[in-house]
């Protein structure tokens, strides 16, 4: 269970092409979501069934950013960085008294299962605040084979 568990961790130092939204509300995501998919195509990461990859990608982005615009302050900023080992999501909001809080004893039905599932599709997660933001960050891989955690 240690692994699901939402540590407090530094972003890794990631290097690589930066993608960036400026985002004020969930009626924006699904904009967010196909740019976010485009993007994704043009570096080699199209949809593909045989492939989940990509698809997981735009998963584990929606729930940090709908989280973030849920339960935090905005501002809310999405950054991927897309590397040659995988993509580091970073999503920061200005709500930095508040540690994301993965649901505990909820019935999956009620929803809040998202930080769940972002942790099982990650190789490694976590979040920091600096002088004004709480940063929530996943590193994702590019494959489904590179699935190690980065962290012991």
């Amino acid at each position: 269970m240690s692994r699901l568990a939402w540590p407090l961790r530094p972003l890794p130092d990631g290097r690589g092409e930066m993608w960036r939204w400026d985002l004020g509300s969930l009626a924006e995501l699904p904009a967010v979501r196909a740019a976010l998919r485009a993007r994704l195509d043009e570096v080699g990461f199209p949809r593909d069934p045989d492939d989940p990859v990509a698809d997981q990608m735009i998963l584990a982005f929606d729930e940090l950013a709908s989280n973030a615009l849920r339960h935090g302050d905005r501002p809310v900023v999405a950054t991927v960085v897309a590397g040659s080992g995988g993509w580091i999501l970073d999503i920061s909001d200005r709500a930095r008294d508040s540690m994301p809080a993965p649901a505990v004893g909820r019935d999956p039905s009620q929803g809040g299962m998202g930080l769940y599932l972002v942790a099982r599709l990650a190789v490694a997660h976590g979040w920091y605040v600096d002088d004004v933001c709480k940063h929530v960050w996943a590193c994702l891989p590019t494959t489904v084979e590179d699935r190690e955690p980065v962290y012991s």
